[in-house]
């Protein structure tokens, strides 16, 4: 008999672990150009996946191979330099705030493109949830006026493609393994990752001897084992186990930790800011209950 209660497990490990990229990332940043980053998170990631998921691929049918270089693209490629370039501007609590539209953007897309319904309930939930995410990005905005938050459309382009890349493992890879789904997305883009590194000047001397690049080295594969490469998995897994709304709401925790981290690393944080925090969390319960999937007929 299946444990009700996994699915909560996976979604705060997931929480945590994501939470935790986003400040990995500004790190990384310090001595890795945003395509740089993009590229070595990709790479690392794809040869620890294939190389524990390599004997997975062979059970994977032809017919799902066309999704799993859509899923690639959507779920890891694009957004991996998206983020990237969108921390040279922002500040890595205002990122993982705005990736919390996914969830919005999960209920739009699947109902739109994908025919999956949601509850009304999971529409209030991803509402207030959303309510909470606008004050967090007004208060960010108000505390950091010198951001340039053009840069923030990268975030949201990316949150637009991990909707549909939630609502396409949910539909078309349901059957194939979590570890597969993984593995078989970066069949698909490390080559492309790794000419996009040699195009960079990471090999140059100039960039060698940068004294940031070590620890920029040591953060990017902290986050590529752990941000990416492991939570693929898990996260495949809590689709394949919930909804899509429900698995998206991970982005709603994920302030929470980011934030942490953020206070941490000197950023500033208000009480109405905590309020807002409350509001999320109110939102992924709501979000959760009544979960129903199904197609329209």
């Amino acid at each position: 008999m299946k444990n009700p209660n996994i699915k909560w497990i996976y979604l705060f490990v997931l929480s945590v672990i994501w939470g935790s990229s986003f400040i990995l990332i500004k790190k990384s940043l310090l001595g890795l150009t945003p395509y740089q980053l993009g590229a070595l998170r990709t790479i690392i990631t794809g040869v620890i996946l294939l190389s524990t998921g390599f004997y997975h691929l062979k059970t994977i049918p032809r017919s799902k191979w066309k999704w799993l270089f859509i899923s690639g693209l959507l779920g890891s490629f694009i957004p991996a330099f998206f983020f990237a370039i969108a921390e040279t501007e922002i500040d890595s609590a205002v990122a993982s705030i705005l990736n919390s539209l996914v969830p919005l953007n999960t209920i739009l897309l699947g109902f739109a493109v994908f025919k999956i319904v949601s509850t009304k309930r999971q529409v209030l939930g991803v509402i207030i949830g959303f309510i909470g995410t606008a004050i967090l990005i007004l208060k960010g905005s108000a505390l950091n006026p010198n951001q340039n938050y053009l840069y923030a459309g990268f975030v949201i382009a990316s949150t637009l493609m991990y909707a549909a890349n939630v609502n396409i493992i949910k539909r078309y890879l349901q059957d194939v393994k979590p570890l597969a789904i993984a593995a078989g997305n970066y069949v698909f883009i490390m080559i492309p990752a790794l000419v996009i590194l040699l195009f960079t000047d990471f090999f140059t001397t100039e960039r060698l001897n940068n004294p940031y690049l070590l620890n920029s080295l040591l953060y990017v594969t902290i986050l590529s084992v752990f941000g990416t490469a492991l939570a693929k998995v898990v996260f495949n897994k809590l689709i394949q186990i919930s909804t899509p709304v429900f698995a998206s709401s991970v982005t709603y925790v994920m302030p929470i930790v980011a934030l942490i981290w953020g206070i941490l690393d000197g950023e500033s944080f208000s009480l109405i800011q905590a309020l807002a925090a409350l509001l999320i969390l109110i939102g992924v319960y709501l979000s959760h209950k009544g979960s129903v999937q199904k197609n329209r007929s």
